[in-house]
């Protein structure tokens, strides 16, 4: 079974009053291409995170990101009291010293004060925070993983098509051939009538004729395309990570391909051979995408 490199997995776990977000996507590459954005409780978790995903999804351009939602308490600002009531005190006591009176916003105006809306620090993850954070990385692998086996199948009905057509347009070669070889034969002939009063040896004619037929004889290259078609379809039977060997018998499914349209030296099998040309064409583009 062939897999696609192409993939898209989410998943969202909640952990106490948060929801931990993990968002994963994969396109076809040659290698991993990783790249990860995280929250930073997180980031000292990143080497962890992408041995995980290097080892789960193999190879292919992969965008992972990582975020936290935090609960409608979580997300209000807090206020630093205890700065607060020491900002009143001290604008109260200069008030009563100077004789300045304090402003009617005087709450506004303390709130504006430095360090009085408290920062949101940066935190460690605790180990429980850690193992929903797992959790929901594994989730959203899976879910990868199973959007690249769909469209592996997808793939694969593709394959099977263009194999398909292609073992049919090599099976209609065959009636062109006898007839090529007839036309050659007399077109050489009666080339050689043509030149009058000029003797020559018919024997040795016909064992240049057998020689230079045997040259464009294409049987050799017709059974190599039919192995290679054959080996194509039981490679993708087999396990997960066959998309660089299903490469390389695409070359050899071209190299055949074109020897036969070089010797073919007849306008229908040239014809065929295009079309051939076209199928193979587009399993090289798809096979790009396959594990």
């Amino acid at each position: 079974m062939i897999y696609s490199m192409t993939g898209y997995g989410k998943s969202v776990v909640q952990f106490q009053d948060k929801k931990i977000c993990v968002e994963v996507r994969s396109l076809n590459g040659k290698a991993m291409d990783l790249s990860t954005r995280l929250a930073p409780q997180f980031k000292c978790r990143e080497m962890e995170i992408r041995t995980m995903l290097t080892t789960a999804l193999e190879r292919g351009k992969v965008d992972f990101a990582l975020w936290v939602e935090q609960g409608e308490k979580a997300d209000t600002p807090s206020i630093n009291q205890a700065v607060m009531q020491g900002y009143l005190e001290q604008m109260n006591e200069i008030s009563q010293n100077t004789g300045i009176a304090l402003p009617d916003n005087l709450f506004e105006v303390v709130l504006r004060m430095p360090e009085v809306i408290a920062r949101k620090e940066v935190y460690d993850a605790t180990d429980e925070e850690w193992e929903s954070v797992h959790r929901g990385i594994e989730l959203a692998v899976a879910d990868l993983l199973e959007f690249r086996r769909q469209e592996g199948e997808a793939l694969a009905g593709k394959f099977r098509n263009n194999i398909s057509k292609i073992s049919e347009l090599l099976s209609m070669v065959e009636p062109y051939e006898k007839e090529r070889v007839e036309k050659i034969r007399a077109r050489i002939t009666e080339s050689l009538e043509k030149l009058a009063g000029v003797d020559y040896d018919k024997n040795r004619l016909e064992q240049e004729l057998i020689f230079y037929i045997e040259k464009l004889d294409v049987n050799e290259e017709k059974q190599r395309l039919t192995n290679h078609l054959n080996y194509f379809l039981s490679t993708m039977d087999e396990e997960k990570g066959q998309g660089k060997k299903l490469g390389f018998i695409a070359q050899e499914m071209g190299r055949e391909i074109n020897t036969l349209g070089s010797k073919s030296n007849h306008a229908e099998m040239q014809n065929i051979v295009v079309r051939m040309k076209d199928e193979l064409e587009q399993i090289k583009e798809q096979v790009l995408n396959v594990m």
